[in-house]
């Protein structure tokens, strides 16, 4: 099938020879420039959403779905709930578990814990966390053996290793003719864990159930039950209705909200980065504005001998048109192939820059981890390329309405 001549004519003219093929470099340029700005924009927005994904991972690896917690701080009647959160639909999982404040000591080093006592064998079925232990199991936090799991980053601040023993300090206590004085139990580190959340990996250790309620004195009680769902974005809503079927009178939480900051911050960031980054586009975008008007001062003779052989305005409206349009798609098309690419090996090109400049870029303690992640999604891409093509189309506008302009008498009185 032929192909209309104004395509043919607007190809051809992408290729103009004429001062030593200047106006095909300026095209090349306006191209490169265009493809540049889509890869740093689709690579920006995919990190942002490997960051998300992978803190939304790694947050869900050390923490429950949803939370169950009665409003006094302790869940008394906990089996009852826990077999009633297990007949629910769409819950996997219903642990109880003890939450508490400690102060850990070794030596001379001490550091502030957050003290969660566990089932192990439950424990595995809530969160992914067992699988990340080292140096031993999380069976071994048996009932009566004081055995203490570690988060590394907490381990290395007491400079503790596997084996060796703290001492937990909790508030509770008993009053002495001496003064207050605190409970003290010696515990076993058993094993550490590396959830790469910096903010867990430095703060959480684990222990049984059981001797977490020995040592705070808490009887049969539990600080509440954590939910494990087969949807985690339906945490909110069915942690809900479960208080509810339960009568009412408990405290819930999700992991959304616990997180929210987080979360909503990623969202913010990411929509003001693709605004920012979409000024890049546009300014690459506008240089096919230049490299039209260009082509048209040169091609004025060839205009008006056009429009002598009877092309109207609307044709050389076109010829120009598709100029441009052609760059804005190669552009966007290379820019979506290039970013794509790139974001695929982003973490092995920081990586690399990282050793050659012997900087780090992510500081876990700041960032919650030590990687770049990137995901790309199609969603995004091909917002990207469709406001980068739209765009380049409304930049050919004015080009091609200057050409179509052009009066052949006007034109060639100098030629």
């Amino acid at each position: 099938m032929t192909l209309p001549y104004e395509v043919m004519i607007g190809t051809r003219y992408l290729r103009s020879t004429q001062r030593r093929g200047f106006l095909s470099f300026i095209s090349i340029v306006s191209i490169l420039g265009l493809a540049l700005g889509v890869a740093v924009l689709i690579v920006v927005l995919s990190v942002m959403n490997g960051f998300e994904r992978e803190l939304r991972s790694r947050i869900l690896s050390v923490t429950s779905h949803a939370t169950l917690m009665g409003l006094g701080g302790t869940l008394p009647d906990w089996r009852a709930a826990q077999a009633r959160a297990q007949a629910q639909p769409g819950v996997i999982a219903a642990v109880p578990y003890i939450e508490v404040q400690a102060m850990l000591v070794h030596g001379a080093r001490s550091a502030p814990t957050q003290l969660r006592g566990v089932l192990p064998a439950q424990e595995r079925r809530a969160v992914s966390l067992a699988q990340r232990i080292s140096g031993g199991t999380i069976e071994e936090l048996a009932p009566g053996s004081y055995c203490i799991v570690l988060g590394d980053a907490l381990a290395e601040a007491l400079d503790v290793r596997v084996g060796d023993n703290v001492v937990l300090i909790a508030p509770q206590g008993s009053v002495t003719p001496a003064g207050f004085t605190p409970t003290m139990r010696r515990f076993r580190v058993s094993g550490l864990f590396h959830s790469g959340m910096y903010e867990y990996d430095s703060a959480l250790a684990l222990t049984a159930m059981q001797d977490a309620a020995r040592v705070y004195r808490l009887g049969d009680e539990v600080s509440g039950l954590r939910l494990a769902l087969r949807d985690p974005l339906a945490a909110p809503s069915l942690v809900r209705t479960l208080a509810l079927q339960l009568g009412g009178g408990y405290y819930v939480s999700d992991w959304t909200r616990n997180h929210a900051s987080f979360f909503r911050s990623i969202q913010v960031t990411k929509t003001m980065m693709f605004l920012i980054l979409l000024l890049v586009v546009a300014v690459a975008a506008f240089n096919i504005v230049a490299t039209l008007v260009m082509v048209v001062r040169e091609k004025r003779p060839a205009i008006a001998i056009l429009r002598t052989l009877g092309a109207l305005p609307r044709n050389i409206l076109a010829i120009f048109s598709v100029q441009g349009t052609l760059i804005g798609l190669a552009g966007t098309l290379g820019g979506a192939l290039l970013g794509w690419l790139i974001a695929d090996h982003i973490g092995a090109l920081v990586a690399a820059v990282e050793r050659l400049s012997g900087a780090q870029f992510l500081d876990a303690r700041v960032y919650f981890m030590s990687e770049l992640p990137a995901y790309v999604e199609g969603r995004d891409v091909l917002q990207v390329c469709a406001v980068a093509f739209l765009l380049c189309a409304l930049a050919t506008l004015y080009p091609a309405w200057r050409a179509a302009l052009t009066e052949p008498a006007e034109a060639l009185r100098h030629d």
